[in-house]
């Protein structure tokens, strides 16, 4: 696939999407209501587990407007290109199905952090359970 071409086909997306970047490191985006971007950028597996032995990984987040600033707010990090996009048409689809108004972020967000993402990288930062 060129690099330049989103990695979801147009007639894939759920209503209201629409791609807004695309390169080999990243993709975005967009969803018109309620306004928000999803964003898959390829970067250093430094905070996932060591036992793991990535050093490269894909991190999704979304960005929320408010009148006057932007959120933004990591979903998950996952192990490959491949999960990033399952991880973001996932997305896509909860905020289609479940949003119905971009009036309340916490509902977006609460939304967006409870879709399972596939191929999770496990955060090196967490405490592990005994």
């Amino acid at each position: 696939m060129p690099p330049d071409q989103p990695p979801i086909p147009r007639e894939a997306l759920p209503p209201g999407w629409g791609p807004l970047d695309c390169c080999d490191d990243r993709f975005e985006y967009r969803h018109s209501q309620p306004p928000l971007e999803l964003v898959a950028d390829r970067t250093a597996a430094d905070r996932s587990h060591p036992g793991l032995g990535l050093c490269r990984c894909w991190e999704l987040r979304y960005r929320y407007f408010l009148t006057d600033q932007t959120i933004t707010e990591v979903i998950g990090r996952v192990s490959t290109r491949r999960a990033a996009v399952k991880g973001a048409l996932a997305c896509m689809e909860r905020v289609h199905d479940t949003v119905s108004t971009g009036d309340d972020p916490l509902e977006v967000r609460d939304v967006l952090e409870s879709v399972p993402l596939p191929d999770l990288v496990p955060d090196g930062l967490s405490q592990s359970s005994p």
